[in-house]
């Protein structure tokens, strides 16, 4: 069973920077998709960035440009850098494992993905 575990998050001003990491273990294989998503209170889970194993790369509008998702193949280990932090990017933020790879673009559908963590909050403060 693949356990998937997240750590990073905090409290920071609106302009600060936070870097949240996911480790993955208990897998006989590679993990070929990883994701980070958010959730706030009464809110669906939001896909915010995923990567797949060839590198490719998918972020959400709201991010693009302030974070950044990378992993280290070789250890399971996801990261996202998130710059330039909003109020709005308030949220607890969950890392996601899936069995395949999917399609060319990383899917960022929470139904697309296989393990869950139990989330990190992230607080933005104005």
């Amino acid at each position: 069973q693949v356990q998937v575990v997240e750590s990073g998050g905090g409290s920071v001003q609106a302009g600060g920077s936070l870097r949240l990491s996911c480790a993955a273990s208990g897998a006989s294989y590679f993990i070929p998709r990883m994701a980070w998503f958010r959730q706030t209170p009464g809110k669906e889970r939001e896909g915010v960035a995923a990567i797949i194993s060839a590198g490719r790369i998918s972020y959400a509008d709201s991010v693009k440009g302030r974070f950044t998702i990378s992993r280290d193949n070789a250890k399971n280990i996801l990261y996202l850098e998130m710059n330039s932090l909003r109020p709005e990017d308030t949220a607890m933020y969950y890392c996601a494992a899936a069995r395949t790879s999917g399609g060319w673009l990383p899917s960022r559908r929470a139904e697309d993905f296989d393990y869950w963590g139990q989330g990190t909050q992230v607080t933005v403060s104005s």
